[in-house]
């Protein structure tokens, strides 16, 4: 029996076929390949597999512990959501590059040396920007040339460290690294957290997600931030900026909603704010800490593709996405909205839903810490969260001012889909130990104290009460708000201005110039090194050839073949030596 299936194979050699089937047989394919992934990470034993020497260094292409086999389950299953809501895709390649995507990152889960890693990195980055360009719009073009121009960046230093890394412990081997942050550490480090879109690495997140494809969109959601959280939690626990990181990140990522008026981008930004909770677990480093942190990711991973598939229902059936072009679809998509609510309340900590049985360990984790700081700014990001994800947003996409919109419910594949998320969103918030078995170390915590329990209703309620008193100050506006992504924006079109115009000129003057001047010269000058050449050199050589050529005759002529005369004229030779020897003595 085989211990050992590499769900990530799967995917990547089961993209493969996609493009040659059609109809139905399709739609039963591109099921089946995730379905099977599930089975392969339910009956894989723990051990490291693939054990080999490349370049004489010691590689695993995949090891398997608690920690991989919780981010793997979570991923398959958030695999085979998304697949079932893109079943309705009649083109191949979004299928493709889906599962090129969920492969790479089953890669990285499972890899368990640097080089492995790397590989499947570099996958994820290609396979995801692919999503973006689908859409096929302007904007989509731009942003997605933009999230390759960031993430090769990300790799560049990754790939950096890691090669400063094994040169300077002799192993490429992917594990906790513990000799402090060093040079080769903090690439290694910034490579992760670029992916993890911590600030003021985060803004190809908000950029590029809002302008991939519908069905895109909600596969990015998933993978590429919670990888980042997997690597961190498998090489930097107990980091200790990573705490302010986080904390940072959650009050970020909420802040930023408030502004935003599209709502995919207003999710997007709360992706930021969610894995700030995800990386202060990690940098915090203990156990309860550590498994905050990725019971938290698993739950993420859900709740928020819901949200995205929720939100893209409505792009998918209006052809809009900003807030204030949106308004009266409770009367049409019920089942839409009711669907989304489930994800609302599940990110915003809801008893009973699953963002409430694992962010709250976090924040416990930070209490029991003693981090009275970061409790209270991780309290408010989550008072943020459900004031703008799960009032503001419904609000005014569902409710509000009605556009008139000829709208229907979306496909049945994506309702299905949905319903599958928020069947997990509950089940995981009403079960929680379910969860807490798949973590990778003991739980000893129980969400569903009668103070928990209150305390979360009352920083909930008090939030609803203040989105009632304050909502004309919420109207979103048509505007677009300006973030870190301003920099390398700005600098692409400062460079861009600087080679076409100061740059262009200056090569423009240096031609003139030359053709105007040097090259005359320069041709004069090999005119007259030709005539050189041709009169004088050639002449010259001409000259001793025609000279030699004589004296050559004249000896042949002299030679006659009587030993009497070539005796007469070796006397005469030594007598002419004599002559000049004496004269040049004297």
């Amino acid at each position: 029996m085989t211990d050992f299936v590499h769900p990530g194979l799967l995917f990547i050699l089961g993209a493969l076929p996609i493009p040659i089937l059609k109809g139905s047989v399709r739609k039963a394919y591109v099921l089946l390949i995730p379905t099977l992934a599930i089975l392969a990470v339910l009956t894989m034993h723990p051990g490291g597999y693939g054990a080999a020497r490349f370049i004489g260094q010691q590689i695993m292409i995949a090891k398997v512990d608690k920690l991989s086999v919780l981010f793997a389950t979570v991923f398959s299953i958030m695999a085979l959501i998304g697949t079932v809501y893109a079943l309705h895709l009649t083109h191949a390649g979004q299928h493709v590059a889906a599962f090129v995507y969920v492969g790479s990152a089953l890669g990285v889960v499972f890899a368990g040396d640097y080089l492995t890693l790397f590989l499947f990195w570099e996958g994820m980055t290609f396979a995801s920007a692919y999503l973006v360009f689908a859409q096929r719009s302007e904007q989509a073009l731009r942003a997605g040339f933009r999230y390759l121009m960031v993430h090769i960046t990300g790799s560049v230093a990754l790939l950096g460290g890691i090669i400063l890394h094994g040169f300077a412990t002799g192993s490429v081997l992917f594990g906790p690294i513990e000799d402090g942050l060093g040079f080769a550490t903090c690439l290694i480090l910034a490579g992760f957290l670029l992916n993890a879109a911590v600030p003021p690495l985060n803004a190809w997140l908000t950029d590029a997600y809002p302008e991939a494809t519908v069905t895109g969109a909600v596969f990015m959601s998933a993978f590429t931030t919670k990888t980042a959280v997997y690597v961190l939690a498998r090489a930097f626990p107990g980091t200790d900026l990573l705490v302010w990181l986080g904390t940072v990140m959650a009050l970020y990522g909420v802040i930023y909603a408030v502004l935003e008026n599209d709502c995919r981008r207003l999710l997007a930004y709360h992706i930021v704010s969610q894995v700030g909770y995800m990386v202060a677990g990690i940098g915090i480093g203990t156990e309860m800490a550590v498994n905050g942190a990725v019971s938290h990711a698993f739950a993420h991973i859900l709740y928020k593709a819901l949200l995205f598939m929720g939100a893209g229902a409505v792009i998918h059936v209006t052809g809009r996405r900003k807030l204030t072009e949106l308004g009266g679809l409770y009367k049409t998509m019920p089942v839409t909205l009711a669907l989304y609510m489930v994800g609302a309340l599940a990110i915003s900590a809801f008893p009973f839903f699953s963002g409430f049985v694992t962010k709250s360990m976090v924040v416990a984790a930070a209490g029991q810490d003693h981090r009275a700081l970061v409790v209270l700014a991780l309290t408010m990001a989550s008072s943020g969260t459900f004031l703008h994800t799960g009032l503001k947003l419904p609000y005014y996409m569902f409710f509000g001012t009605d556009q008139g919109l000829e709208a229907r419910e979306p496909p049945r594949n994506m309702l299905i889909a949905m319903g599958m998320a928020a069947v997990l969103c509950i089940a995981i918030g009403v079960f929680p130990q379910t969860l807490y078995a798949l973590l990778p170390h003991p739980v000893d915590f129980d969400p569903y104290t009668g103070i928990h329990i209150t305390e979360s209703l009352g920083v909930l309620m008090f939030t609803a009460l203040g989105f009632v008193i304050f909502l004309r100050a919420l109207d979103p506006e048509n505007t677009i708000s300006i973030d870190t992504d301003w920099f390398y924006r700005m600098g692409a079109r400062r460079f861009m201005w600087l080679a076409e115009n100061p740059l262009a000129r200056y090569e423009k003057a240096v031609s003139d110039v030359s053709e105007t001047a040097a090259l005359p010269f320069l041709h004069g000058m090999a005119r007259a090194g030709l005539r050189i050449d041709l009169r004088g050199v050639d002449a010259l050589v001409n000259a001793v050839a025609r000279a030699i050529l004589r004296s050559g005759g004249a000896l042949r002529r002299l030679q006659s073949g009587v030993v009497t005369h070539y005796a007469l004229a070796m006397i005469a030779g030594v007598i002419a030596a004599i002559a000049v020897f004496a004269v040049a003595w004297r």
